[in-house]
């Protein structure tokens, strides 16, 4: 769909600052992970725990992280159900569930608020769930086009035998 096709632009517009025998090296060489999977809006909201059996998926600064897992906080009926579906940075931030707070946007966060965002991000998010894409508002830029400082977060605490 048009978010692979946004993928793709990002990649070319990677490939094309780089010299020639860079990108020679980089297309023999296989993957070293899944490709990038970019979320609109309307897609990252079809996971907010309320269809059973469907994974449940919240963002935190442009990261979609798979929250299935936690599903007796994030499912249906839950207490941070409020959270899910969406980029719920404020809210995390500011540990609100105020629907006022449900969005990406963090202007006039104090520095407490903007730290303890961090915190959780590092230690809860990406310690114990898997990425499995970005907002679109992560990897593109207000017109659509590319943003080529985009960087796919890495996960070293990350563990999949955790949560089995």
């Amino acid at each position: 769909g048009m978010a692979g096709g946004a993928v793709r632009m990002l990649l070319a517009a990677l490939l094309g600052a780089l010299p020639a025998q860079a990108e020679r090296e980089l297309r023999f060489r296989p993957p070293a992970e899944a490709p990038v999977r970019l979320f609109t809006e309307p897609e990252l909201a079809r996971y907010d725990g309320q269809q059973e059996g469907q994974p449940i998926y919240l963002a935190v600064k442009g990261v979609v992280f798979d929250v299935t897992s936690g599903k007796e906080f994030y499912g249906k009926g839950a207490p941070y159900n409020a959270l899910v579906g969406k980029d719920s940075t404020r809210g995390v931030a500011k540990m609100s569930l105020d629907p006022a707070d449900l969005t990406h946007d963090i202007t006039g966060l104090t520095e407490e608020e903007l730290k303890s965002l961090d915190d959780i991000f590092s230690n809860v998010y990406k310690a114990k769930y898997p990425i499995v894409g970005y907002t679109s508002r992560r990897i593109l830029n207000e017109d659509g086009s590319p943003n080529l400082d985009f960087k796919p977060e890495d996960q070293p605490h990350f563990n999949i035998k955790d949560e089995f």
